[in-house]
C-alpha cells in the first residue's frame, strides 16, 4: 500500500473525493493545520524536507488541472 498526501483546493475536494471513491480507493481527509517545527519529530522533518526537494525538482507527479489529474489516473 502506498500513502499519498495531497493539498487540494477546497473547491475541488468534493470532485476529488468522489473520483477516488469511484475507483475504490481509501480517502481520508485531514484539515491542514499549521504545526510548529518543534512539534515534529526529526524523522518527520527529514521526510517533509525530502518531499519539498523532490517537488521543487519536479520529481513528483504534478497535475495542474482536474483534467490532467483524471488523465493521470486513467493511465494507471
Amino acid at each position: 500500500m502506498i500513502r499519498m498526501t495531497l493539498e487540494i483546493p477546497s473547491a475541488q475536494l468534493g470532485w476529488f473525493e468522489q473520483m477516488l471513491q469511484s475507483m475504490g480507493w481509501v480517502f481520508h481527509k485531514e484539515e491542514m493545520a499549521q504545526e510548529s517545527q518543534s512539534s515534529l519529530s526529526p524523522a518527520t522533518r527529514r521526510n517533509i524536507n525530502k518531499a519539498r526537494k523532490e517537488y521543487s525538482k519536479r520529481e513528483t507527479i504534478v497535475c495542474a488541472s482536474q483534467e490532467a489529474m483524471q488523465q493521470y489516473f486513467d493511465s494507471l
